[in-house]
């Protein structure tokens, strides 16, 4: 069992979130790579390393081809899909924890006030 840790260790040190944020785009993007490439300000041909590379690195196939073409998730990629939507909204989650933060001393006072205290 100690070579199936390391093995799982060297996956997890290479593998990073923007892999799993253009897989999780390309589905969303119906596997259109250049639809996913534009959402994620890239290259269609950098999307389709990074999937390359994470499935060189799982050992798995993701998505089903016909030649260059997407065509779908396979086994191991709609059970890679869920975990990496949980992770996609869990961005989200930390996104919008972080903004709560950074704007918590900022909001708008009001100070109401009759003409004759004003002067």
């Amino acid at each position: 069992m100690v070579g199936g840790n390391h093995a799982r260790e060297r996956i997890l040190a290479t593998m990073n979130f923007q892999q799993l944020r253009i897989i999780w785009e390309t589905i969303r993007r119906n596997f259109n790579l250049t639809e996913a490439a534009n959402a994620l300000f890239t290259s269609q041909s950098g999307v389709s390393k990074h999937i390359k590379d994470l499935e060189d690195e799982l050992g798995v196939e993701i998505f089903e081809r016909k030649d260059k073409r997407l065509l779908g998730l396979t086994e191991p990629g709609k059970e890679l899909a869920i975990i990496v939507e949980q992770h996609a909204l869990d961005a989200q989650h930390i996104e919008q924890l972080a903004e709560q933060f950074v704007n918590r001393d900022q909001g708008q006072l009001t100070i109401a006030t009759t003409h004759t205290q004003a002067q």
